[in-house]
């Protein structure tokens, strides 16, 4: 299929890896096509050549609407928060409104979808690397994104099984990168170990990969990628000391030196938590991200290596132009 001939949904096109993907694709010739939340902010795609369609994940009729004509289908969008007043709304867009827009996608006749997962669907190997092969449960899923992001892919790969969904699975890992306009959990922390709020920090381990090697991914998964399976998309497996120190150093700060450890924190998380209730502000610090942190997230890209041929730059990037964009956009301050 020529370029010219291809029409592409992208979901989330507002958000971080959404718009990276939505650039990406319009680079590529594609025509372009978002799903925008009414009053979503638009700051992601100014400029871009694409053409935007209101609607949500919940609202069915927008999502076939949006799909008549694509060809392609690029499913970034998702509820990605680490606490959340009403855990039932985030089931309701990663879970059920995945599941209808897939089956919005087959109904039109989309040939070619990518799904966005994420690596917290995946098993953890306590101590070592895990891959797509390692075992999860919803049993170990902690917090409402997580387990409704393990409902969602197993959605779509029942929906590959039983009625031919021509899907693809990616599982970036944390992306860090320009264009973060929320931000992220992990945009933030960025943000606050930039401008010195981070002085103590606990044992834990991310896997962090550059936003534009994640979409560039996205793209190649759409054409070699095989149908029904899950490819990582990760970077460099880094403990949460050494990705502060590395934003110190690129802001010209000392790295933090405390480390702290988890248990203890569990009551100022819940304070924070009840705090948030009145304030409608994210809490910084969570019970359910206390929990994750006692867990290693580290993972091996070797699959998506193999059979994509995926080869994500150094972190150090990444971190150097989030910092940059962030202090541009005024974070930094």
């Amino acid at each position: 299929m020529t370029s010219e001939s291809r029409t592409a949904l992208v979901t989330g096109a507002s958000g971080f890896v959404g718009s990276a993907v939505a650039r990406l694709l319009v680079a590529s010739g594609a025509r372009v096509r978002v799903l925008m939340r009414p009053g979503s902010d638009r700051r992601n795609i100014a400029g871009l050549d694409v053409e935007s369609r209101e609607g949500s994940l919940e609202d069915g009729g927008s999502l076939v609407a949006a799909l008549d004509g694509c060809t392609e289908l690029y499913h970034v969008a998702a509820d990605y928060r680490l606490w959340v007043r009403d855990p039932a709304a985030m089931f309701r867009a990663n879970v059920d409104g995945t599941r209808t827009l897939m089956e919005a996608a087959l109904a039109a006749g989309v040939g070619r979808i990518v799904y966005t997962s994420s690596v917290a669907t995946l098993g953890i190997l306590p101590g070592g690397v895990a891959d797509e092969a390692t075992p999860s449960r919803y049993a170990d899923m902690v917090g409402p994104y997580k387990q409704s992001k393990f409902l969602a892919e197993i959605e779509v790969k029942r929906l590959v099984a039983q009625r031919g969904l021509p899907a693809v699975i990616v599982n970036p890992s944390t992306p860090v990168g320009p264009r973060d306009v929320k931000p992220t959990p992990t945009g933030r922390i960025i943000v606050e170990a930039a401008t010195g709020k981070v002085p103590v920090f606990v044992d834990t381990g991310l896997n962090l990969v550059h936003v534009d090697d994640v979409a560039a991914a996205h793209l190649v998964a759409a054409e070699k990628g095989k149908i029904g399976e899950r490819y990582i998309l990760g970077g460099e497996n880094l403990s949460l000391g050494q990705i502060l120190t590395e934003v110190a150093m690129l802001s010209g700060r000392k790295p933090p030196t405390i480390q702290l450890p988890i248990g203890p924190l569990f009551p100022i998380a819940l304070a924070a938590e009840l705090a948030a209730r009145f304030t409608g502000k994210e809490p910084f610090v969570t019970r359910d991200g206390l929990r994750m942190a006692r867990k290693t997230m580290f993972f091996s890209w070797e699959k998506a290596k193999r059979e994509l041929g995926y080869a994500p730059r150094p972190v150090r990037q990444g971190l150097a132009e989030a910092l940059e964009w962030f202090r541009g956009a005024g974070y930094l301050r």
